[in-house]
């Protein structure tokens, strides 16, 4: 495509749509226009990828995910064409800015954090390495929120993402399904077989929207299979209802349209609680359903199931798939339980994502058992096999069936039916699957010790280097050659010219431009001025106690009290920037948010401080903005809680952009220090190990901490002395957490070690060419963290799955 054709068909494309012409266009209409003529050539390609893998029989991947954080695709699909250059340059010609018409396009309000930002890498990969593997997610009419920040506090908007057409989805409404909720079963014998009738149950229509994935530099096209919850006007469902007048079909439609309406609501209700299990039901119901369609169409023979399909439970989410295929294969299939649990147990993989207690999902034995009454007999079932078998084959367990158990004191334990159901359970770091086989799962890693691996997480380079950063995109491909956009770990050639000087002063330069950018959208979006050639520190991420953006804020408190009693103290000028947001109903990170947000305004208006600290809270964190931050970060924070992070995929996204890391011996930390060495990263805190023996052994004191530590008792006096507000109660929680709750996450453990780590990251930012040194020592090690390395760990080693060769576009 050269920028004639490309300029003539952008032209076509305005008149026959909006009967413009480029000069009369706007932004908004250029941005359809573009998307248009892109989606053009990615339909015939994804029309023959289809063919392709029909014609093959190919076996094929679903991976099941409440999130996929897609972000804007119109750029990456650019780029990922070969087109990129063409259309800005096209732009430009007709008087356009390119980042102004890109900028039309909503981020996709399908996620949250890292969970659905992996899935969508996930993607990514799969089809550029042209695999065969599609995603099954929920077409949310709302995202999780829009964030404000009213008076320094969070204040949560919807986030109607599609007031506008969203470009790249096309409505299946031919392929919609069924789903079916409440209602009671009755059990016979006929024929002499055990059958099940469900009846009087509550049908809600799962309309598919279906998003192409593109790859880069190949013609494969994979799918992004999206369910929107619907009603319908036929009588049949009508009567279904009850109550038949109006007013009570309003109401059916009304709660059938909250299904697919916003992510994650709010569960804190019984009410809640129920909207979040009919969203998992309803995910995995259509999605599997549609599937064995496709499947039957193949003409197989059931026993091949898992020869032609993998299905990925993404988190416990999804783990409803193993009792509804479980349903599908007995029920209308026709199996016995046997072979129908063969097949489901050869056939589902599961992920996990967490250590956290609170996070391993659980549900209400009678809420299922009333919303979904087969669905209930089959876990129950499944339950009791799984006991008998511990009491029976594992007598060294007998004592831990209860707590093994998938049905436990009135609970229905969804990691438990992911364990027993699968084939295959992954962590998602080396760290992380270890405390599951040893620690949080022990029990079940003795019972399945075959069936536990390690697939740590991993980035799309093309979306967090190649798109994000063209600056250091352009000086990789002059220093090193390209092939690294092809085969990421090939950035290892960098380690080379690391302690070159042109190369240093060219990655500097980069660094700079980047950071210059992302100043000026503060001032332009939040009014402050900050110093772009001071360190940008940098934490990303949800907000949660266990990240612990409070020792980040402590930190800063610490160093503020040292400015302003030593004014002339020689330093180097330091910009904390924070992107997050807290869940609407937890009330403690929320609180967390009100802290940062106050200390910056004191800090940021005190005239003693100058330019020598910024604290800025960037609000509406999502995946565009996370692309202006990370290019410019020089301090990647990840100092979450060591053995509560699972992995985490920003450090991996700012240390593949030369960021440094501050972080503790968690998740995938661990792993990129091992990778770049202990002096290319800033390690502190306490060890997994060392926090395990303090929780069982009940010996951390944070009080004690607190009377020996004066720059402790300094930061935490501040909370509630009224040195921020006359309300000196508006920050009592966090107060009585540390003091009063023991300080759940470490934060006065791990305060010295944080300080001391800081001190380190200040004295070698001062020696240019060694922290130059570090940056590119860390870009060069980054490669190993490609989404594409994961992945084909994932096809090789859980599902089996095959690359197809297509042509290059």
């Amino acid at each position: 495509m050269n920028k004639e054709i490309f300029s003539q068909q952008f032209t076509e494309k305005l008149l026959t749509t909006f009967s413009k012409k480029p000069e009369e266009a706007t932004n908004k209409e250029a941005f359809q226009a573009i998307a248009l003529l892109v989606k053009k050539e990615v339909n015939s390609n994804w029309q023959r990828t289809k063919q392709i893998h029909l014609g093959n029989d190919e076996k094929q991947m679903y991976y099941f995910s409440m999130e996929f954080l897609l972000g804007r695709l119109l750029e990456t699909n650019l780029l990922n064409h070969g087109w990129y250059d063409v259309c800005c340059d096209t732009l430009k010609d007709f008087n356009f800015e390119p980042t102004e018409v890109f900028s039309e396009e909503a981020d996709a309000g399908l996620g949250n954090g890292g969970l659905g930002r992996l899935a969508a890498c996930f993607l990514d990969s799969l089809t550029s390495l042209n695999l065969p593997g599609h995603g099954i997610g929920i077409r949310y009419k709302y995202g999780l929120f829009q964030q404000k920040m009213v008076n320094g506090h969070q204040v949560e908007l919807p986030d109607y993402w599609l007031k506008d057409d969203y470009m790249w989805e096309t409505k299946r409404s031919e392929k919609a399904i069924e789903v079916r909720f409440g209602g009671h079963v009755e059990s016979a014998i006929i024929d002499g077989k055990l059958t099940f009738t469900h009846d009087d149950y509550e049908r809600v229509l799962a309309v598919p929207y279906d998003v192409p994935i593109v790859g880069h530099e190949t013609d494969n096209v994979n799918t992004l299979r999206l369910w929107s919850a619907e009603s319908t006007t036929n009588p049949f469902h009508f009567n279904s209802v009850q109550g038949k007048d109006y007013y009570h079909y309003l109401d059916y439609t009304r709660s059938v349209e909250k299904i697919s309406e916003f992510l994650y609501p709010d569960d804190s209700s019984y009410e809640g609680k129920i909207l979040r299990l009919k969203q998992q039901f309803f995910l995995v119901s259509a999605g599997l359903q549609s599937i064995l369609q496709q499947f039957k169409k193949g003409n197989h023979s059931l026993v091949q199931l898992p020869d032609k399909m993998a299905l990925q439970i993404n988190d416990t989410h999804p783990t409803l798939v193993i009792p509804e295929l479980m349903r599908i294969l007995m029920d209308e299939e026709g199996l016995c339980w046997d072979t129908a649990w063969e097949l489901t147990t050869k056939t589902v993989a599961y992920t996990n994502h967490t250590t956290l207690s609170e996070a391993l999902e659980k549900w209400p034995e009678q809420m299922i058992k009333d919303l979904l009454p087969r669905h209930y007999l089959i876990i129950e079932e499944i339950n009791e096999r799984f006991c008998q078998d511990i009491w029976f084959n594992h007598p060294e367990l007998r004592d831990q069936i209860s707590d093994m158990a998938i049905i436990s004191y009135g609970q229905i334990h969804m990691a438990h039916l992911a364990m027993v159901g699968s084939f295959s359970i992954n962590g998602v770091a080396k760290l992380h699957t270890d405390i599951l086989k040893n620690r949080v799962m022990k029990p079940f890693y003795t019972c399945f010790p075959e069936r536990f691996t390690n697939k740590t997480n991993g980035i799309t380079h093309r979306r967090w280097l190649l798109h994000a950063n063209p600056g250091l995109t352009n000086l990789l491909n002059e220093t090193i050659g390209k092939s690294w956009i092809h085969e990421p770990k090939e950035l290892i050639n960098l380690l080379k010219y690391v302690g070159d000087a042109g190369v240093q002063h060219e990655l500097a330069r980069v660094k700079l431009k980047n950071k210059r950018q992302l100043a000026n959208y503060i001032n332009q979006k939040h009014g402050i001025l900050i110093d772009e050639t001071s360190i940008f520190d940098v934490q990303i991420k949800r907000l949660h106690g266990y990240k612990r953006q409070l020792l980040n804020v402590f930190h800063i408190l610490h160093l503020y009290q040292l400015y302003r009693e030593n004014p002339t103290m020689n330093n180097t000028p330091r910009t904390f920037i924070f992107g997050a947001k807290a869940a609407p109903g937890y009330h403690f990170a929320k609180n967390v948010i009100k802290l940062i947000t106050t200390v910056a305004n004191k800090i940021n208006n005190d005239p003693l401080i100058n330019d020598k600290l910024k604290v800025v809270f960037l609000e509406n964190y999502n995946v565009s903005l996370a692309e202006k931050i990370i290019p410019a970060a020089d301090v990647s924070e990840q100092i979450s809680t060591a053995s509560k992070e699972a992995s985490g995929t920003g450090n991996m996204k700012l240390m593949m952009n030369g960021a440094l890391t501050i972080g503790t011996q968690d998740g995938a930390n661990v792993e990129i220090g091992a990778a770049v060495g202990p002096d290319n990263i800033f390690t502190f805190g306490l060890t997994a190990d060392e926090v395990f023996e303090y929780q069982q052994n009940n010996k951390y004191r944070a009080r004690d901490y607190y009377n020996s530590d004066q720059r402790l008792r300094n930061v935490i006096d501040q909370l509630t002395n009224q040195s921020f507000t006359l309300d000196d109660v508006e920050f009592k929680d966090i107060y009585y957490s540390l003091l009063f709750n023991n300080d759940e996450y470490f934060v006065l453990r791990d305060f010295d070690s944080y300080v001391e780590a800081h001190q380190l990251i200040d004295q070698t930012y001062r020696d240019q060419s060694t922290w130059l040194k570090k940056s590119a020592t860390n870009i060069a090690h980054s490669g190993k963290f490609s989404s594409d390395h994961t992945i084909m760990e994932y096809a090789n080693e859980i599902w089996n799955i095959s690359s197809t060769q297509y042509s290059k576009s």
